[in-house]
């Protein structure tokens, strides 16, 4: 028990202080990171929809064997479509001031 609970703090430990060094801070990573769960728990709940209505409506057939795995590709694609960063506003740099000598 002892192991599993120092494994839980470092692990949490380690994921923090990883997405404290990207850019945008911890604040803004912890909310692409809830945006990427709600995300995968959506289309996890869509995959299991789609299973169901495949293994009851074909039981037998090639569409039973691969169908499922199928559907499990089109979702990682969406999942990665869907899952990327917003795109961030492009850093304007400051016009340097000119000296008139």
């Amino acid at each position: 028990m002892r192991g599993f609970l120092f494994g839980f703090v470092l692990l949490v430990g380690v994921t923090i202080s990883i997405l404290s060094m990207r850019r945008g801070g911890l604040r803004s990573q912890l909310r692409f990171a809830a945006r990427r769960l709600r995300l995968a728990l959506a289309l996890g709940g869509v995959y299991l929809i789609g299973a169901t209505i495949i293994r009851i409506f074909f039981a037998q057939g090639p569409v039973a064997d691969f169908g499922p795995a199928a559907l499990a590709v089109v979702l990682l694609a969406a999942f990665l479509v869907f899952g990327q960063d917003p795109a961030e506003p492009p850093v304007r740099s400051e016009p340097k001031s000119q000296s008139r000598p």
